[in-house]
Protein backbone atom coordinates (compact mmCIF):
# COMPACT_ATOMS: atom_id res chain seq x y z
CA UNK A 1 0.00 0.00 0.00
CA UNK A 2 1.12 3.36 -1.15
CA UNK A 3 0.36 6.58 1.29
CA UNK A 4 0.66 10.34 -0.15
CA UNK A 5 3.58 11.93 -0.71
CA UNK A 6 4.56 14.22 2.20
CA UNK A 7 5.80 17.21 1.32
CA UNK A 8 6.62 19.14 4.94
CA UNK A 9 8.70 17.50 7.55
CA UNK A 10 6.62 16.58 10.61
CA UNK A 11 9.19 17.47 12.86
CA UNK A 12 10.15 20.56 11.69
CA UNK A 13 7.29 21.42 9.42
CA UNK A 14 10.53 22.47 6.62
CA UNK A 15 9.95 21.57 2.91
CA UNK A 16 11.00 18.01 2.05
CA UNK A 17 12.39 17.18 -1.44
CA UNK A 18 12.56 13.61 -3.04
CA UNK A 19 16.24 12.09 -3.74
CA UNK A 20 15.70 8.92 -4.99
CA UNK A 21 13.17 7.05 -7.28
CA UNK A 22 13.00 3.26 -7.45
CA UNK A 23 11.96 0.55 -9.93
CA UNK A 24 9.92 -2.16 -8.80
CA UNK A 25 10.69 -3.87 -11.97
CA UNK A 26 13.48 -3.74 -12.58
CA UNK A 27 14.80 -2.82 -9.35
CA UNK A 28 16.86 -0.08 -10.17
CA UNK A 29 17.49 3.42 -7.69
CA UNK A 30 17.50 6.62 -9.54
CA UNK A 31 18.91 8.87 -6.70
CA UNK A 32 19.30 13.26 -7.57
CA UNK A 33 16.44 16.00 -6.87
CA UNK A 34 13.80 15.75 -7.98
CA UNK A 35 10.54 18.43 -8.76
CA UNK A 36 7.17 17.33 -7.72
CA UNK A 37 3.94 18.46 -8.88
CA UNK A 38 2.00 21.56 -6.88
CA UNK A 39 -1.10 19.16 -6.43
CA UNK A 40 1.74 16.41 -4.25
CA UNK A 41 0.78 19.65 -1.26
CA UNK A 42 -3.20 18.86 -1.98
CA UNK A 43 -4.37 16.92 0.91
CA UNK A 44 -7.05 13.92 0.25
CA UNK A 45 -10.55 16.59 0.37
CA UNK A 46 -8.43 18.87 -2.27
CA UNK A 47 -7.73 16.29 -4.71
CA UNK A 48 -11.52 15.60 -5.04
CA UNK A 49 -12.37 18.29 -5.36
CA UNK A 50 -9.85 18.74 -8.15
CA UNK A 51 -10.89 15.63 -9.84
CA UNK A 52 -14.62 16.77 -9.94
CA UNK A 53 -13.99 20.33 -10.88
CA UNK A 54 -12.20 18.48 -13.99
CA UNK A 55 -14.75 15.88 -14.32
CA UNK A 56 -16.97 18.79 -14.78
CA UNK A 57 -14.27 20.86 -17.29
CA UNK A 58 -14.20 23.70 -14.72
CA UNK A 59 -18.06 24.75 -15.32
CA UNK A 60 -18.75 25.66 -11.52
CA UNK A 61 -22.61 25.55 -11.79
CA UNK A 62 -21.85 21.68 -12.69
CA UNK A 63 -19.53 21.64 -9.95
CA UNK A 64 -21.96 23.18 -7.66
CA UNK A 65 -24.59 20.54 -8.44
CA UNK A 66 -22.21 17.50 -8.07
CA UNK A 67 -21.14 18.32 -4.73
CA UNK A 68 -24.27 19.75 -3.65
CA UNK A 69 -22.92 23.10 -2.63
CA UNK A 70 -23.17 27.00 -3.34
CA UNK A 71 -21.04 28.80 -5.63
CA UNK A 72 -19.25 30.62 -3.38
CA UNK A 73 -18.57 27.64 -1.51
CA UNK A 74 -17.28 26.35 -4.90
CA UNK A 75 -14.93 29.47 -5.25
CA UNK A 76 -13.56 29.33 -1.73
CA UNK A 77 -12.41 25.92 -1.93
CA UNK A 78 -10.87 26.29 -5.40
CA UNK A 79 -9.32 29.90 -3.94
CA UNK A 80 -8.22 27.69 -1.05
CA UNK A 81 -6.58 24.46 -3.42
CA UNK A 82 -4.70 27.66 -5.52
CA UNK A 83 -2.87 28.78 -2.39
CA UNK A 84 -1.87 25.21 -1.16
CA UNK A 85 -0.02 24.88 -4.94
CA UNK A 86 1.73 28.36 -4.09
CA UNK A 87 -0.10 30.56 -6.36
CA UNK A 88 -1.90 33.69 -5.31
CA UNK A 89 -6.06 33.47 -6.95
CA UNK A 90 -6.98 36.24 -9.32
CA UNK A 91 -9.58 38.33 -8.00
CA UNK A 92 -12.61 39.03 -9.98
CA UNK A 93 -13.87 42.91 -10.73
CA UNK A 94 -16.85 43.31 -8.26
CA UNK A 95 -19.32 43.71 -11.00
CA UNK A 96 -18.47 40.19 -11.89
CA UNK A 97 -18.82 39.12 -8.48
CA UNK A 98 -22.43 40.77 -8.57
CA UNK A 99 -23.42 39.78 -11.40
CA UNK A 100 -22.63 36.28 -10.33
CA UNK A 101 -23.96 36.42 -7.14
CA UNK A 102 -27.39 37.46 -8.24
CA UNK A 103 -27.03 34.32 -10.84
CA UNK A 104 -26.83 32.76 -7.52
CA UNK A 105 -29.61 34.32 -6.11
CA UNK A 106 -32.08 33.39 -9.15
CA UNK A 107 -30.74 29.91 -9.02
CA UNK A 108 -31.78 29.59 -5.15
CA UNK A 109 -35.17 30.92 -5.97
CA UNK A 110 -35.60 28.84 -9.12
CA UNK A 111 -34.44 25.89 -7.35
CA UNK A 112 -36.92 26.59 -3.92
CA UNK A 113 -34.24 27.30 -1.78
CA UNK A 114 -35.03 30.86 -0.97
CA UNK A 115 -38.53 32.40 -1.32
CA UNK A 116 -39.21 35.11 -3.56
CA UNK A 117 -39.65 37.96 -0.78
CA UNK A 118 -35.82 36.57 0.19
CA UNK A 119 -34.85 37.22 -3.57
CA UNK A 120 -36.52 40.78 -3.58
CA UNK A 121 -35.08 41.60 -0.77
CA UNK A 122 -31.73 40.54 -1.26
CA UNK A 123 -31.59 41.62 -4.84
CA UNK A 124 -32.94 45.56 -3.58
CA UNK A 125 -30.15 45.57 -1.16
CA UNK A 126 -27.32 45.25 -3.92
CA UNK A 127 -25.70 42.87 -1.65
CA UNK A 128 -26.64 39.62 -3.29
Amino acid sequence: MYHPILTHCPVCNGPLIVKQLHCENCDINIEGRFEVSGLTSLNAQQLEFVEVFLRCEGKINRVEKELGISYPTVRSRLHDIIRSMGYEPTMETESEDTNRARIQVLEDLSSGTITTEEAITILRKGNP
